[in-house]
């Protein structure tokens, strides 16, 4: 019989994330936080989850860190083959299919959800979301990962056609923000591509300028920071 200990190392893990795409008037932006988590362990608290493809599409990664690596990996190599063979970049729907492509073929094999976002000359900005299973879906808006069960109200609420950039970028950051503070999974940085007919603009949003929600903790430098604010009384006997 396993020890604690042991199920604790050989049992399975929940892997946490929060990914946003969202369509805007002349592009698209993709948001992202930085936490790694394997169970209870944030195994990285600064990765980078939005993983650029081609100089125009740029891929979102969820669950299996592994898995989307590896999937995002194969998919840049045959993206590169493509565009030396047609002399022109691949478009945002090529490179979604072959993302689809990739799941699909091992869905029993892999624990990924992804959100394939960019822009290109023929159709302009879009954004197609391949979650478990492989499934490939072209929408306005889409939301993966763990933090992504407290956000479907907000964006059913907040998201609305014709968004201007500065609206689209303030949305994904404040539900990304929303997510963090709802979704232990989920936290510390946020994270921004913007990709239009002009190019790609990354952003980085640290955690002490991102709106706090609720009855949030004010971030701390470290636990004695904490202590030493609370100034505790003496005690007497």
């Amino acid at each position: 019989m396993e020890s604690h200990e042991e199920s604790e190392i050989n049992g399975p893990h929940s892997m946490g994330t929060t990914i946003i795409g969202v369509t805007y008037n002349g592009g698209v932006v993709l948001g992202a936080d930085s936490r790694t988590s394997t169970g209870i362990y944030v195994a990285n608290r600064a990765s980078d989850k939005i993983t650029q493809l081609t100089d125009n599409v740029y891929l979102c990664r969820s669950g299996s860190a592994a898995d989307s690596q590896t999937v995002s990996d194969y998919v840049r190599y045959f993206l590169h083959q493509h565009t030396i063979q047609l002399g022109q970049p691949a478009t945002v729907k090529v490179a979604a299919n072959l993302v689809r492509l990739l799941s699909y073929s091992n869905k029993n094999m892999l624990q990924t959800g992804m959100i394939i976002g960019g822009w290109d000359k023929y159709d302009g900005g879009k954004i197609y979301g391949v979650p478990l299973g492989g499934t490939l879906l072209e929408l306005p808006f889409t939301i993966g990962g763990s933090g992504s069960t407290y956000l479907y109200g907000f964006f059913d609420q907040a998201w609305k056609e014709g968004m201007t950039q500065e609206e689209a970028e303030q949305l994904v950051v404040k539900a990304v923000s929303l997510a963090i503070a709802r979704d232990g999974a989920s936290g510390v940085v946020v994270r921004t591509v913007t990709i239009n007919s002009e190019g790609v603009t990354r952003k980085y949003y640290p955690e002490d300028k991102l709106p706090r929600w609720h009855e949030e903790l004010e971030p701390q430098n470290s636990l004695l920071d904490i202590l030493s604010s609370s100034s505790p009384e003496p005690m007497v006997s």
